[in-house]
């Protein structure tokens, strides 16, 4: 494991305002390196953003020192930093007649345009000098897409007391922060919990209550409203690598950081997840995720991604460099990985999203889908709204369904589909065109019923005058129309309206 100590964050606020007033942020970097370079930059190719920073501004000159980390001269840095006290803090080391970033710091952009630092090892955020390919089971990683994919899924409402489970670098620590009045965040590593105590200072964020330790043992008896985790999901044959490999066997880390949950949720709590997940023979993969899912609790399981064993095994064997190591070592540690998923039955390999709401409903809705396409994030509010519509469906059987209003939800288009020139469409569709982006198929009832849903009539009358207009007989539309509906409720294409209150 890595000991290279690390910087104090006492004098953070003065290195804060420094990197600020040189317009070392998102904006900034974007502006000075230009698009094609930034998105350079993020594939950890740096030359670009090398003949981009040769000017000696105070913005090539930090971009050079944290994102490239390249050293330069120490008069350069000292007419952009606080030197001295970078020095005695940490941040920098003296290399002769130039300075050197011990960390990498790097400008991350908050939901509300908040100018956020994320601090990390070197070489070890997407976009790094180095790339990641390490091999040192104690480095810390910065920001990455999966980290930004759970930021942005996450509900984001106003909480007491917010828990982060392997908090890394301290990205959802941070986010946390801006809603929880009290965050926690709990990590195996030390230094891990060293780096979320350097961003979340960096950053001038509250300081979170740090715990060491593995999953739930630091907060044994302890309740939240809110928990999220970026765990070491990693199916891998042993524990090589802290910051990716979850030491248990299969997808076992996964499954027991889900069930224990509950435990940890208040009521009307909620802990969001990045996961893997093995896919089985003989088995779907939808049992086994619903079988995670703890008593009391809804759940919305959305798998995002499918790779084959080799796929898996070579992703994984690349993100720590071992493609670059010696050809018989690599050999042999790709024969691992596949001993390690044929002695499971392991055909494939799903990655994605897990939500739990603490409903403590004894009929619990689990939904657990694959969807594969693109999506509009933040969807923190599209979660949300999932599980509120969830709780009205449960809570209404189809004749208080049909007494009840709906609107159409926000962006919904309708397209038909048909051969030019026909007198009728063949398909009509209803597609989202914001959150999850779906679109269902529906017939004349459905198209026309959703069309009338402005939260003015209930859903019994709309039906009553489509059957009007279709001559059918309204008792047998209304029976067979119930279940239609609540799945467009269920997919978000239709939001229930509060019943207007007397006056």
């Amino acid at each position: 494991m890595s000991t290279t100590s690390l910087p104090a964050p006492d004098r953070s606020p003065l290195l804060r305002d420094a990197l600020l007033a040189a317009d070392f942020t998102v904006d900034g970097l974007l502006d000075l390196l230009g698009a094609p370079a930034y998105a350079a930059l993020a594939r950890s190719e740096t030359v670009p953003a090398l003949r981009a920073t040769r000017g000696g501004t105070p913005l090539e000159t930090l971009v050079r020192l944290f994102l490239l980390q390249r050293p330069v001269p120490s008069e350069r840095a000292g007419a952009v930093l606080p030197l001295a006290d970078c020095l005695a803090d940490g941040w920098l080391a003296s290399d002769g007649d130039d300075v050197r970033a011990t960390v990498d710091v790097r400008p991350y952009g908050g939901p509300e345009g908040q100018d956020w630092f994320i601090v990390s090892d070197l070489g070890c955020a997407v976009g790094g000098a180095g790339g990641i390919g390490s091999h040192d089971e104690g480095v810390v990683l910065g920001v990455g897409g999966a980290s930004t994919t759970l930021a942005g899924i996450t509900v984001r409402t106003p909480v007491a007391r917010a828990l982060d489970v392997g908090a890394g670098s301290g990205i959802q620590a941070l986010h946390a922060a801006q809603y929880a009045t009290a965050v926690t965040a709990t990590d195996l590593n030390p230094r891990a919990l060293a780096f979320t105590r350097l961003t979340l200072a960096l950053s001038g964020a509250p300081a979170a209550d740090l715990r060491e330790g593995s999953l739930f043992g630091p907060v044994e008896g302890e309740r939240y409203d809110l928990i999220v985790s970026n765990p070491p999901f990693v199916i891998s044959p042993g524990a090589r690598l802290t910051y990716r490999d979850g030491g248990m066997g299969g997808d076992d880390l996964c499954r027991a950081l889900v069930q224990r949950a509950g435990e940890h949720l208040n009521p009307g709590g909620y802990a969001q997840f990045l996961a893997n997940w093995q896919q089985v023979e003989g088995e779907e993969w939808q049992d086994r995720l619903r079988s995670w899912v703890p008593r009391g609790c809804d759940a919305w399981i959305i798998q995002r991604e499918v790779q084959d064993v080799t796929q898996y095994a070579e992703l994984w064997l690349r993100d720590s460099g071992d493609h670059r190591a010696d050809p018989d070592a690599y050999a042999a540690r790709y024969e691992a990985w596949l001993d390690e998923f044929e002695s499971r039955k392991t055909k494939a390999v799903g990655f994605g999203w897990i939500t739990l709401y603490k409903s403590g409903s004894d009929r619990p809705s689990i939904v657990a889908e694959e969807w594969p396409h693109p999506v509009e994030q933040p969807l923190g509010e599209t979660v949300r709204a999932h599980f509120e519509r969830q709780d009205h469906l449960r809570s209404h059987d189809d004749a208080a369904l049909l007494a009840g209003r709906f609107k159409l939800a926000d962006e919904v288009v309708q397209e038909q589909v048909g051969m030019p020139g026909a007198e009728d469409p063949e398909h009509v569709i209803l597609r989202q065109n914001r959150g999850m982006r779906r679109a269902t198929k529906v017939d004349t009832v459905g198209a026309g019923f959703a069309g009338a849903c402005n939260g003015t009539l209930t859903a019994g009358q709309i039906l009553d005058a489509i059957a009007q207009l279709l001559g059918e007989d309204p008792v047998v539309l209304r029976d067979r129309t119930p279940q239609s509906i609540r799945l467009l409720v269920e997919e978000g294409f239709l939001e229930p309206v509060e019943p207007i209150e007397p006056v």
